[in-house]
Formats: structure tokens, C-alpha cells, sequence
């Protein structure tokens, strides 16, 4: 669970206020009366006598209220937000000179009876001004309101549209990761009916066990850093029953507890250790072998592949091969972004792989 300091707390519920539709009544209210109040303690309405103030003071504040929402719902999204930013500084200067001239119009024509006369005349259009100029901050504010709420509203759509791409794209690569490893595996299953048909009863059996851990824990996001090694030991001994001058060894180091709860995407390590089988079969029987290090130190899982190099050995399939290793870098980029570390060097006599990600 994630958890916020008071501070932090304090300023997510502000901008959930600031924006979120569950709160737009609310912030309408809120508005309504700080700026009812904001104009309350103004001076021109005090220039008329008994009831007639308050006439003069709803007045004033319903046109500037008008003038407000006129710029929040027409010119800001019709002319702001849609980059004619000339256009919208010139409508709303246009308003604000046309309210102000309204106002004026309408206390002379409505309310000018009932003025105090002992009140001079440059009073009363200073008072007014005082009253418009309040409005200038108001409207800025709103608009910057409304330029919040749309940045976080245009962020949160590029956020779901980023991870909705995301996760198509490390599906559809995981798609290409697992037929094509399935691919390789029946191949290793048909050479076998041909040579051994013996053998290929058992592989068969083993081969049950790929399928299974294919359909129940690979469609999963995460599984268990253990069945993912197991998995890969069941791999290498299909291959050992395939080819009997083939060994390897698996070797894992670090604390037994956090390796047994350590949770990875499934088939990271496949097409890694699937390219050095086919990088270690020696074309004139000779001994070959593949050795894994699995290791956690520092909440960093490292993994190692070395395998045996043959001189004479010449892929037959190129093309696919750079698909799985481009697929799987892919992948690594989209879990992990810039926080893993793949390293691969093709030497003489050896293959090495070695990659490092972090782990919670």
C-alpha cells in the first residue's frame, strides 16, 4: 500500500478538489460565496440607501459572475485551449470593457433615483472600478483552474493510453517469445520419434510439463523466481535425454528466502537459454554444456549464461534467433526501462549472457 506523508496528502486532496467531476458542485459553491463576500467588502454598494444596496450589490455581482463563467465555459475552451491565444486576449478584454459599460449603464439607469446625493460622482465610479478590478484576479484564477484541470485530465488519458500500449506491446511480445520457443521444442520431440522412440515417450512427458507452465504461468504478469528455474532445468534436461554428451548446471546463490519469494515476468530467461542450446551443439559429437547463475544480492537479481561454443556451429535458423534476442531486449526495456543491465559477449570458445534487474 502507498503511503502519503500529510503534506502530500493534504495537496492530492486539493488538486482532487481542483479537478475531479465528483467535486464540481462543491467548487461551484465555494466560488459563488468567496466571491460574493470578496465583492461584499467593496465600497460602492454603500452609496445607496436601505434595501436599494443590496439591489445594486446583486446587481454588480450577477454580471461579474456572467462575465466569469462566460470565460471559463466559451472563451477559454473555444479560444484558449484551442491556441488562438490573440483571439482570446481580445474577446476578453472586449467583455470586460462591454460588462463594465453595462454595469455602469444599468446603476445610472435602474439605481441612479436612489444614489445618495451627498456621494460625489468620482466616488461612485471608483467604487465601481474597485468592484470590476476585483474581478481581474477572479478570472485569472479560473482560468488557471481550468488549465489545470485540463493538463491533469490530457496527463491521465496519455497514462492510460501509454500503459494500455504497453501492455499490448509486452503481450504481443510474449506471444512471439512462447511459439517460437514451442517451435524449437517440437522440433526436439521429432528428431527424437525419428532416432530414439523410446526417448521421445519420456520427452513427451516432459515435454506435458512445458505446456503446463505455457498456459497457467506464463499468462501470468509475475510468477515465482523458482518455477521459472525450474522450468528451465526441465528444458536443459530434455535436452541432455536428446543429446547424451550435453550437461549443465544450474547453480543459484544468495539468501534461500529471498530467491523462494522473488517474483520475475514469466520467461525472462527462455530465449537466453534456448539460443545457447543451439549455440552449444558441436556438429563432431563433442562434449558441450551449458552453466546458469542465479543469484539476489542488494534487491538485484543477476542472471549468467555460459555455454560451450562450437567452431563449426552455424545457425540455420538466423532469422528467427534475432527475433527472440531482439523480442526479449524489447521486453526488458518496457519492464525496466533504464534500470537493467544485458551484457552479451560472443567469444571464441563461449557464449556469455550475463543480465542484471532489480527485485522488490
Amino acid at each position: 500500500m502507498t503511503k502519503y506523508s500529510p503534506w502530500k496528502f493534504k495537496e492530492s486532496l486539493v488538486i482532487d478538489f481542483l479537478t475531479e467531476s465528483r467535486y464540481r458542485l462543491y467548487r461551484h459553491l465555494l466560488f459563488l460565496i468567496f466571491f460574493f463576500f470578496l465583492l461584499y467588502s467593496a465600497r460602492f454598494w454603500h452609496w445607496y440607501p436601505g434595501v436599494y444596496q443590496y439591489y445594486v450589490l446583486i446587481f454588480v455581482y450577477v454580471m461579474l459572475i456572467a462575465m466569469v463563467y462566460i470565460n471559463i465555459y466559451v472563451l477559454v475552451p473555444r479560444f484558449f485551449f484551442e491556441t488562438k491565444y490573440i483571439s482570446y486576449l481580445i474577446l476578453l478584454v472586449l467583455m470586460g470593457v462591454m460588462g463594465l459599460n453595462f454595469i455602469g449603464y444599468g446603476l445610472r439607469s435602474f439605481f441612479g433615483d436612489f444614489r445618495i446625493s451627498s456621494m460625489p460622482r468620482d466616488n461612485e465610479k471608483g467604487g465601481i472600478y474597485e468592484g470590476v478590478l476585483m474581478c481581474i484576479p477572479i478570472i485569472l484564477t479560473t482560468t488557471t483552474v481550468k488549465l489545470l484541470q485540463k493538463w491533469i485530465s490530457d496527463n491521465k488519458r496519455i497514462n492510460e493510453l501509454s500503459n494500455l500500449t504497453l501492455t499490448m506491446e509486452l503481450n504481443e511480445l510474449r506471444n512471439q517469445i512462447n511459439p517460437h520457443f514451442l517451435f524449437n521444442m517440437l522440433n526436439n520431440v521429432k528428431a527424437l520419434i525419428r532416432t530414439d522412440p523410446e526417448k521421445a515417450s519420456v520427452v513427451i512427458v516432459k515435454f506435458s510439463e512445458f505446456l503446463r507452465y505455457q498456459l497457467y504461468e506464463s499468462s501470468e504478469e509475475k510468477t515465482l523466481l523458482t518455477s521459472e528455474i525450474d522450468f528451465l532445468s526441465n528444458f536443459l534436461n530434455l535436452e541432455k535425454i536428446r543429446r547424451e554428451n550435453f550437461s549443465f548446471d544450474i547453480h543459484t546463490e544468495g539468501e534461500k528466502r529471498a530467491i523462494n519469494t522473488c517474483f520475475i515476468p514469466p520467461n525472462l530467461f527462455t530465449t537466453f537459454v534456448e539460443n545457447a542450446v543451439k549455440h552449444s551443439v558441436d556438429m563432431n559429437g563433442e562434449a558441450s554444456g551449458i552453466t546458469l547463475y542465479i543469484g539476489i544480492e542488494n534487491k538485484e537479481l543477476h542472471f549468467k549464461c555460459v555455454n560451450s561454443k562450437s567452431h563449426n556451429y552455424s545457425n540455420p535458423d538466423k532469422k528467427s534467433s534475432g527475433l527472440g534476442l531482439a523480442n526479449i531486449t524489447r521486453r526488458l526495456e518496457l519492464l525496466y526501462s533504464d534500470t537493467f543491465d544485458l551484457q552479451i559477449d560472443s567469444g571464441v570458445e563461449k557464449y556469455t549472457v550475463n543480465l542484471k534487474i532489480p527485485v522488490s
